[in-house]
């Protein structure tokens, strides 16, 4: 084991308000994220599953804004990438490869929705639609249920940057900021619209944009799951408090293609991509945990072999688990009426 590395290295976590067993409950769940991504490309590429949408490169992010919340009493409204959000806020992977291979058992839509398409009810995570950015309107909304019912939780929504062009969010952000709701707006800029780099698609940053609506903005290292930690945990206090939203602008690296029905050479070079893959989340959390002397590297290698091994009896579960009858297309798609018919 590291013996201890710099002082801020070792006490960062700790000035933050996090143990060791959290701070390393963070890295197992960024972990499990990548090994999930790992496995569904796999997967693709066998002809097992159809689809996949990776978050390789996001999950600092992700994981380190769950930790921030409440996830006892929050609303969750994630987009597609975000395994290790859903994960960390209580997701299984095998609820996520049942989505993966479209079963019946799927909570998030009964093996209706694409993967990624996240919902469940227990967890409060607000099921997801395909139309880029029409969560955030939906988390604005409920926002304003919270202040409305004088109930103390925060929604969250994330998005990418792409979709920060759409006139959902910038709907959302100004009543947000007008009724100043409880609603934390995080956008995972992994620089990247599909094929459309940063600077064809924004002119400055988009943290910038919450001055507009009159609420505050800031960019963090996405990078870096306890800085985004931080970040989320303080816009948390202040919607709590009733001073209203804050949008968190997360810089990262997309540092797989944008689907497994994309050749992102085509638009990026390899060396581009090499060179970010030094800049990895998850090997910046395992390097600070060794620093801080409560990581070793016989200890991850024990870590990564649980985590295949879950994988793999999640996988096994998905594969034989029942496609849903064409019978109940329509179940859970209309409510029931008061007398019982649809």
């Amino acid at each position: 084991m590291s013996s201890k590395g710099t002082a801020d290295a070792v006490h960062r976590h700790e000035q933050l308000g996090l143990s060791d067993g959290e701070v390393l409950d963070m890295y197992k769940y960024m972990l499990l994220a990548r090994k999930f991504d790992e496995r569904c490309l796999l997967l693709q590429r066998a002809g097992k599953i159809n689809f996949h949408v990776s978050g390789v490169g996001q999950e600092a992010a992700q994981v380190g804004a769950a930790f921030g919340l409440d996830r006892d009493h929050d609303y969750y409204l994630p987009y597609y990438r975000d395994y290790g959000f859903v994960l960390a806020v209580g997701m299984t992977p095998r609820e996520l490869m049942l989505s993966a291979f479209a079963k019946a058992e799927d909570p998030n839509s009964g093996g209706r929705q694409m993967p990624g398409h996240f919902g469940h009810k227990k967890l409060r995570i607000v099921t997801g639609s395909s139309p880029v950015t029409t969560q955030v309107p939906h988390a604005v909304g409920f926002a304003l249920a919270a202040k409305m019912k004088k109930q103390e939780f925060v929604s969250f929504v994330t998005f990418g940057e792409g979709s920060s062009n759409q006139g959902d969010f910038h709907e959302g952000a100004n009543f947000a900021g007008v009724h100043k709701l409880p609603v934390i707006i995080m956008c995972e800029n992994n620089q990247y619209a599909i094929s459309v780099p940063i600077h064809k698609q924004l002119s400055g940053k988009i943290s910038d944009r919450a001055l507009g609506y009159g609420f505050p903005g800031l960019r963090v290292d996405g990078n870096d799951a306890l800085e985004v930690y931080g970040a989320v945990k303080e816009a948390r206090r202040r919607a709590i408090a009733g001073e209203g939203p804050t949008l968190i602008e997360a810089m990262m690296y997309r540092l797989s293609p944008h689907s497994t029905s994309d050749n992102d050479l085509a638009y990026r070079t390899k060396e581009e991509v090499e060179e970010n893959w030094k800049k990895d989340g998850v090997l910046r959390m395992k390097n600070y945990l060794i620093d801080c002397g409560i990581w070793d590297e016989a200890r991850d290698a024990d870590l990564a072999s649980q985590l295949a091994l879950e994988m793999k009896e999640a996988t096994e579960y998905a594969d034989n688990a029942p496609y849903p009858k064409p019978e109940d297309t329509l179940t859970h798609v209309y409510a029931d009426s008061e007398e019982g018919g649809r």
